[in-house]
């Protein structure tokens, strides 16, 4: 039974120093190993052996990009505006070894530093620099971390200012101000609404009366050539009138029956002087009873008894017996003449 004991004991105590010897490092981690008190080695992901009671693991470092997100400070700006400020710090560890024994407590250090490079930085800005020049202070904090963390075994890959808070008065300030400044460009904008507006409608006013003047221009001369082509038309028929007149060679008594015509349409019932063509000027008592007969209106001759010696008919009869109508006018004793 003591050599089974024994050999027991033994097994346990092999089981134990393997399981001392054998270290597995999860992916994106590093362990600081220390022998008797002094760094040996730094392990890295996978499976790593050790000399049992002798090495032992310190410190875990996770090699991730970790962030840090570091409570508001208090900041003075060049026109003398204090205000608090946040800020949030991306790094990574990129060697253990330094950053397990570079600085005591480097989250503290980081934040640390940061707030001294914001005030800093801020402290020479004024406060409209420091509200419109967030990316140049993210560069510059970003910049002077990560040469101050090297030596600790971190590089600082980005720096962000979260948040910037003015006093309360300076908000509101800045509130009337930037209601001012959109009231002011409200003005503007409605100001040349309006002007625009009143362009259009005198553009479109001038339009108009271009059009306008223009359509009453084309009616002119729409009109105008339409009476044109009518007086054409018209002085083509009579042409044509005259030209077939003329190639039917009328008598002399059509002539003159034409011209008393003419002569009765020109008094109109109104005149008192007519003035007769020359070609019938040679008719004997033509004009004389012309002027009497457009001066005083001719009574109507309708087989009527005679009057006076001078009167419009005279009774006579033909050898059956039969009243004969002489007749007096202008035209028939014209015709008789003829």
């Amino acid at each position: 039974m003591s050599g089974i004991a024994v050999v027991f004991v033994v097994f346990i105590l092999v089981l134990i120093i393997l399981f001392k010897s054998l270290c597995i490092v999860p992916q994106a981690s590093a362990y600081i190993v220390e022998e008797l008190g002094k760094y040996k080695t730094t392990l890295s992901a996978g499976l790593n052996l050790m000399i049992p009671f002798f090495d032992r693991v310190v410190k875990k470092v996770s090699l991730k990009e970790q962030v840090a997100d570091f409570e508001p400070q208090p900041v003075i700006t060049k026109d003398n505006v204090t205000m608090m400020v946040d800020s949030v710090v991306f790094f990574q560890v990129f060697n253990a070894e330094l950053f397990t024994y570079g600085v005591e407590r480097p989250i503290a250090a980081i934040e640390n530093l940061s707030a001294t490079t914001l005030r800093n930085i801020i402290g020479s800005m004024t406060l409209d620099e420091t509200l419109t020049s967030r990316d140049n202070i993210n560069a510059q904090i970003t910049a002077i971390l990560d040469d101050a963390t090297d030596k600790w075994g971190i590089k600082v890959s980005r720096v962000e200012v979260k948040n910037i808070q003015p006093p309360r008065s300076i908000q509101d300030a800045m509130e009337k101000q930037m209601r001012a400044e959109r009231e002011k460009r409200e003005a503007i904008l409605t100001a040349e609404g309006k002007k625009q507006s009143a362009i259009t409608l005198a553009e479109g006013e001038k339009q108009a009366a271009i059009l306008r003047a223009e359509a009453v221009k084309e009616q002119r001369i729409r009109e105008a050539e339409g009476e044109a082509e009518a007086l054409l038309a018209v002085q083509r028929a009579r042409a044509e009138g005259i030209r077939l007149i003329n190639e039917s060679h009328p008598s002399m008594q059509y002539l003159q029956l034409k011209s008393y015509e003419t002569a009765e349409k020109m008094a109109d019932g109104q005149a008192t002087k007519i003035i007769v063509p020359s070609e019938i000027a040679n008719l004997s008592g033509t004009l004389a009873a012309l002027a009497e007969t457009v001066h005083t209106q001719p009574a109507q001759v309708h087989q009527q008894p005679v009057r006076s010696p001078q009167g419009a008919q005279q009774v006579k009869r033909d050898p059956a017996g039969k009243p004969q109508v002489q007749k007096s006018g202008i035209i028939d004793r014209l015709m008789s003449e003829d």
